[in-house]
Formats: C-alpha cells, structure tokens, sequence
C-alpha cells in the first residue's frame, strides 16, 4: 500500500514532544496492566478457565492494510446490559462491589473475542479492545483524525452489540464470545502481535499513535436520536457511499449517499482490473456464454454504482455481480475481447457507511474526526457511552 503522510500532534502543527509520545506509550502499558491485574483476581476467585482470559499469546488475522468493509449488519432486539449484583455475603464480595461502584457501568464492559486461529476466548476491556480494532481495521499511517474516526465507529459498533446481546456472525465454537477476531465482526489485533509487527522507534512512535486515538476519543460513540448507530465503514468510494437500501435489505437514514470526492486521488485501491474467460465469468453467473455479449445495466444506485443488470432473461443486482465474481466494487464497466471478458471496477467494499481512505483525505484537509463522523453518518451526533448507560 502506498503511505500518505501523517500527523502525530493533537494539534496540526507538528508531531507530539517526547513526553507526549511517553504519555502515550505509557497509558496503554496501563491499560495492560490493568487486564492483567483484573484478570489475576478474577482467576483467584472463579477458577481459571482454559484459554478464557489470557491477553498477550495471540496471533493476529490481519495486516497493515486493514480490513476492506464492515460485516453487514444484523437486527437483533435490544437487551440493555445487566450489571451483576454483589451477593453480600462474604467480606470479599462486598469489597468487589465497592469497587464496582467506583467504576462506570461503561467501564466495566468488557468484550469476549474469540480467536479463531487459536480456538479460544480472550477477555479484555473494551477500549483495549478498540485499540486491537484500530490496529486491526486502519494502517497506521493514516491522519490521527482518521484514527480517531475509526477508533469511535469500532466503539459505536461493540457497544451497540454488547448492548444488543448481537451473536450475528459467530459460529457454533465461538458461541460463548460476543465477537470474533475477522471480518465477520471487527478484526482485532493482539498486544502480542502489535509488539512484534514494529522494531525500533517505529514501535514506539505507532503504539503511541494508536494509544493517542483511543485515548483521546474514550467513551465517545456516534448515535441516531439517542440510539447507537450501525457504523458501516469500508475501504475505497467511487466518489460516492451507497444508500444502505441499495446494498443491503434495510433503510437507515443515517447511511445514505454522500460525496467521497477524496479517494480518487489518494487510495491505490480506487480502481482496479480484472480479466477472465467468457467460460468462467457465465459459470460464475450461472448464464448461458452467448448472453454474455448481450449483458446490459437497467439501472443504476444514487451512489453511482450498478443497481441492476440483465444478462439474457436474467437479472442480477451489483451487489450479486460484485460477489459472485468476487469484485472490488459494484460500480463498474466491462469489455469484451474475443473470448475474454475485461472488468474495470471503481471503488472497494459495499461502499455504505464511512469511507475510510475518504476519512484519511478529509483529514489530510484538516477535517476532525467528529466532522468526519457527521459527514459520512448523516444526522448523527457524538455521545458518551457511559451517559447512556448510566
């Protein structure tokens, strides 16, 4: 992937000082701390489960490059988290609910990811696990604006779940979690792996920088008229999002299509071509090879991309063309040469929700993250998790 130049300052003038950067480094050496300190107690006073609670051997699922789209949503009911109540029969209870009720009721969710490589659960807090997210979703290099975008739109995206009691995406081992390490949910990134993926002062500097963006948003989530947002995002626009009706079978206000005019001039991935066979492309479609010359779009999306295409007698929507062939996007246009089939796509991912070359661009021009947030979620509002829940 090509890298874009990045600030590291929570202002535009420059790069953090050194204490800045210690600050950084420092507080996520805390917040490790704490997992493991949580940890040790809970394994004192309820056994230790196997591979339940460990939080540094883990290996990661994803590269700098980061994820290409969100999972698509799920409609679940909502079930408000229920805080445990202490016993009070013991001394020790009671000290554990004395410090429960120093905590927040956002500060005492955590998130059980499993691990799909490993075959079990880990336990976290669940802004480290918005940390392992960032890593896992966005490559460093990105503006901290960016970063920040992103680290609230993970956030939006677990709280809402968490809240929701969502199990969408999780097969039958991974039952016992509430979301997985892959695309299916969110990637997560281990400390383990995010230690060993820089040396040197890239180490320092990129953990500082990911400390920075998780730190600086805590708590904050994008809502809709009070209620948590379903924070689609994806990689590349064709210079536009799509209407979340278009891509998938529900009508949210908040992920209609607006313009993405940066990623154009900015994301290696914004158009991409692929050739294959007329043999392959139909068996693929399940046509006949002969209507192949004679595919036609009937219609196109607001986001610009193809809503609907007839090959023959049949008609497929973009999304099932861009899946069945595996495209970058559902925006594109073909040639057909002699017995092959060239395919141009513009774009990648489903294209609903936040853009997030298109957030790396609006920062590159100075945009925050929260006026990120607003251009891409239309009608939405930053809020504190924990005034919800509390």
């Amino acid at each position: 992937m090509d890298r874009v130049r990045w600030r590291t300052g929570s202002s535009r003038r420059g790069r953090p000082s050194a204490s800045g950067w210690l600050f950084y480094f420092m507080w996520g050496l805390l917040l490790v701390m704490l997992v493991r300190g949580v940890v040790y107690l809970n394994e004192r006073g309820e056994g230790k489960e196997s591979g339940q609670t460990q939080e540094a051997a883990m290996t990661a699922t994803a590269g700098e490059e980061g994820v290409q789209e969100s999972a698509e949503p799920a409609i679940a009911q909502k079930k408000p988290v229920q805080d445990k109540p202490a016993s009070g029969q013991a001394a020790a209870g009671q000290e554990e609910a004395k410090s429960a009720k120093a905590l927040s009721a956002y500060d005492r969710m955590w998130v059980n990811v499993y691990l799909t490589e490993e075959k079990r659960i880990e336990k976290m807090p669940i802004e480290l696990y918005v940390r392992g997210v960032l890593a896992g979703e966005m490559p460093i290099d990105f503006e901290l604006e960016a970063l920040k975008a992103q680290a609230i739109a993970a956030r939006t995206y677990i709280y809402k779940r968490l809240l929701q009691q969502d199990r969408s995406g999780l097969g039958d081992e991974a039952k016992q979690a509430d979301v997985n390490d892959t695309v299916m949910n969110q990637v997560y990134v281990s400390l383990s792996q995010l230690l060993s993926r820089w040396s040197g002062t890239d180490k320092e500097a990129n953990l500082a920088k990911l400390n920075e963006a998780v730190e600086q948003t805590k708590g904050q989530i994008v809502t809709y008229d009070g209620e948590p947002i379903q924070a689609s995002f994806f990689s590349t626009s064709n210079g536009y999002t799509e209407n979340a009706s278009d891509y998938w079978d529900m009508d949210l206000p908040y992920l209609r299509s607006v313009a993405s005019p940066w990623d154009k001039t900015i994301s290696p991935k914004y158009k991409e071509t692929v050739t294959m066979s007329l043999k392959a492309f139909s068996a693929k479609l399940g046509v006949k090879k002969s209507a192949v010359s004679q595919m036609r779009i009937l219609d196109t999306t607001e986001g610009k991309r193809i809503k609907t295409v007839l090959i023959g007698r049949d008609k497929f929507s973009g999304r099932e063309i861009r899946e069945k062939l595996g495209l970058a996007s559902s925006q594109f246009h073909w040639t057909i040469l002699d017995d092959e089939i060239r395919i141009t796509t513009f774009g990648y991912g489903h294209g609903v929700g936040m853009s997030q070359w298109g957030a790396n661009g609006m920062a590159m021009k100075g945009q925050t993250a929260d006026q990120i947030l607003a251009h891409y979620y239309t009608g939405t509002k930053l809020e504190k998790a924990a005034g919800l829940l509390d």
